[in-house]
């Protein structure tokens, strides 16, 4: 895991890839930090690190797009799967180097409310949880945007993804308010979400026994669910779609409002998407 960690690390900077992600962050930072502490007034640094999030819409996928998708298109996943190496030690040594690129980013991050300082009086806690926040934020997006390149060989199609998917948790709140409240029409969309679940489930697993099961026994339980009483739907969307929008939990900590659920809800999507990525692999190794 170690050689692999180093040698995915020295990619990023002998490419050039670590220094631009690390140098346009930065800038997304000080313009923020401008605009909201400096020309605004306003003490908050987590007013500026919170309009920075909105800019992993892009640096995200810069970042992720190529970390196995090149792999699998220059058919070097095949050392993967050869390899005396564990497919998870893999995963993790390749996850690690883009924490640590993004980790260097925050590093500098951090010495941007000692400097607020020397203009005003400056919240250190509220702060530096935030800068917390949006570390396990971005690493919650790498996870994600690395399980979406190793489900495909273009880097192309995995940028475009994850784009699609980071910009969904951020319109997710936004989408919730404009959806009707209606029993039936909450019992569909949870169908649909059920089946868009199968559908992955079939693409990671080929197994249609499984995902028949699946669909079955999901779509099944929603629809006698709403049999024996549709009030339980009541409020169901906002809930289900709540406990999806990974952005909401990060906008709390700009009011100082410190949600020590939120640390636990970054790491565990990080380690879901990780095991999935993993998963993702070994597919591919039984199948080649």
């Amino acid at each position: 895991m170690k050689a692999i960690y180093k040698k995915e690390l020295r990619s990023y900077f002998t490419s050039f890839l670590g220094y631009l992600f690390v140098a346009f962050l930065l800038i997304f930072v000080s313009i923020f930090q401008y605009l909201y502490n400096l020309r605004g007034e306003y003490a908050n640094f987590a007013l500026a690190v919170n309009g920075t999030a909105t800019f992993f819409l892009l640096l995200v996928p810069m970042l992720t797009m190529r970390i196995l998708a090149e792999e699998k298109r220059q058919r070097t996943d095949q050392l993967i799967f050869t390899a005396p190496v564990s497919v998870t030690r893999i995963v993790l040594g390749k996850y690690l180097a883009l924490v640590t690129v993004f980790g260097i980013a925050c590093l500098f991050v951090c010495f941007y409310p000692l400097i607020l300082h020397n203009y005003g009086a400056t919240n250190y806690a509220v702060a530096y949880t935030t800068i917390l926040a949006f570390f396990l934020l971005g690493c919650t997006y790498m996870a994600i945007g690395m399980f979406i390149s190793a489900l495909t060989e273009s880097q192309v199609f995995a940028a475009v993804v994850t784009f699609i998917v980071i910009l969904f948790t951020l319109m997710i709140d936004m989408l919730v308010a404009m959806l009707p409240t209606g029993h039936l029409l909450a019992l569909g969309v949870l169908i649909g979400l059920a089946l868009i679940i199968s559908v992955i489930t079939y693409v990671m697993m080929k197994s249609k026994i499984v995902t028949g099961a699946f669909a079955v026994i999901s779509v099944g339980g929603l629809i006698i669910a709403y049999l024996i009483n549709e009030q339980w739907f009541d409020g169901s969307l906002a809930k289900v779609f709540g406990w999806l929008s990974v952005q909401s939990r990060f906008s709390l900590f700009r009011f100082g409002i410190v949600d020590i659920s939120s640390y636990v809800y970054y790491l565990s999507m990080i380690f879901l998407f990780v095991f999935l990525t993993v998963q993702a692999i070994k597919k591919r190794r039984w199948e080649a």
